[in-house]
């Protein structure tokens, strides 16, 4: 249990990181604050979808 707790921690951290990065690197481009969040979101759900793709493969292998 505890280790998927810290997975799923780890991965929500690694989205934030991802998010404030895309935010960051748009606005340094001129983006408006709204263009900015919105990056900002997709790099997020990016992350959170590629995470939930490798754990389902690695399921599928593993049964």
């Amino acid at each position: 249990m505890a280790v998927v707790l810290l997975s799923t921690a780890l991965v929500i951290v690694v989205a934030l990181l991802a998010a404030a990065g895309a935010g960051k690197l748009a606005r340094m481009e001129g983006a408006t604050y709204p263009t900015a969040l919105t990056r900002a979101a997709v790099a997020f759900t990016a992350v959170l979808t590629l995470a939930a793709t490798v754990t389902a493969a690695l399921a599928a292998l593993l049964v």
